[in-house]
């Protein structure tokens, strides 16, 4: 079995395949399925695939969700084994990842977070 790779520490194009498909399953399933309309105590920022920490907390949920929900590797029991809830009580706090997005009578305001800390980054040499 194959490992699957860190997606922060991915290049492109395996990134942006990567992230293509983590977008598809946070859209068609974790949103529809798994969120209550954001709050200003759950927030949801619709340009989450921005934030570095979203991606990477929301890739690790969607492969334990590809796994578990996999009867081949977890039998039946895996989905009630995938526990969202302190990932997603994370990501949504007010003072997280979301906190300077906010959904205002304009539209979303959007607040891109920082760049990535250089420790993340890959060095030339």
């Amino acid at each position: 079995m194959e490992v699957p790779p860190f997606i922060l520490l991915l290049d492109s194009p395996q990134y942006d395949e990567e992230l293509r498909a983590l977008i598809e399953w946070v859209e068609g399933v974790l949103v529809p399925g798994y969120l209550a309309e954001p709050s200003s105590d759950a927030r949801w920022c619709p340009h989450w695939f921005d934030h570095p920490v979203a991606v990477a907390r929301l890739h690790a949920l969607w492969l334990a969700w590809q796994e578990l929900t996999d009867p081949a590797t977890c039998g039946y029991t895996g989905p009630s084994v995938w526990h969202l809830d302190p990932c997603m009580a994370h990501l949504r706090a007010s003072s997280d990842p979301f906190a300077g997005c906010t959904k205002a009578e304009q539209g979303v305001i959007h607040r891109m977070p920082g760049l990535v800390p250089s420790a993340w980054m890959l060095s030339d040499g």
